[in-house]
């Protein structure tokens, strides 16, 4: 029961996901990030098979990193995002991957911005996008209350409203999630919404 949202806002872009690492019937853990720091001013998050979500979204943060090793420059969100659908599309030929992301990013004299890539490399660039079961709250939520230039108070708090309505009418809803943010400062963590914390498991 994954969920991944984000938004863009006055000078910032948000994203929030579930912390869950789910398969059938059972729960591993209540705090996976799902949510990747790709270089200084771009995240990625990410919902899907567990495997492909965790190889693919290494295989773009590398390969980000590589460009910059070998130009000298970052790439743009933009060209990141027709980068990562290029990979995506490929590998639709070949071997799919079935993960669908969200990136957003900061760049300088363009500012935030927000892209939406599903598992079958559609891309779109939006002010707000969702994927998982959660998209069915978190989308409605948003086309209610989203406006266009909100401050970072305002998409916080459309964003816990998204994660209670969650948590109120999913039925297994993921209990942890994670916010954050990249704007001229960079990409980073804003802040956890925890129901559940991991307990240690005592020695035998």
């Amino acid at each position: 029961m994954e969920c991944v949202f984000g938004l863009v806002g006055d000078g910032f872009a948000l994203v929030a996901a579930d912390t869950s690492a789910v398969h059938s019937i059972l729960v591993h853990k209540s705090n996976e990030d799902k949510v990747m720091i790709l270089d200084s001013h771009k995240l990625l998050g990410a919902s899907g098979e567990a495997g492909d979500r965790v190889q693919f979204t290494e295989y773009i943060q590398k390969n980000v990193h590589l460009y910059e090793f070998r130009n000298g420059i970052p790439l743009t969100t933009a060209a990141t995002a027709n980068f990562t659908r290029g990979e995506l599309a490929l590998a639709l030929r070949k071997n799919p991957y079935f993960v669908n992301i969200l990136l957003a990013g900061y760049d300088k004299n363009i500012g935030p911005s927000l892209y939406y890539i599903d598992y079958i490399a559609t891309l779109h660039k939006v002010d707000k996008g969702a994927f998982g079961y959660g998209s069915y709250f978190t989308l409605s939520m948003m086309d209610r209350h989203y406006k266009s230039g909100m401050s970072l108070e305002e998409a916080i708090d459309l964003v816990d409203k998204c994660i209670i309505e969650i948590r109120s009418r999913l039925v297994v809803a993921p209990p942890n999630f994670v916010i954050k943010i990249v704007d001229k400062d960079g990409a980073r963590e804003y802040a956890w919404r925890e129901s559940i914390k991991d307990a240690g498991v005592s020695a035998a």
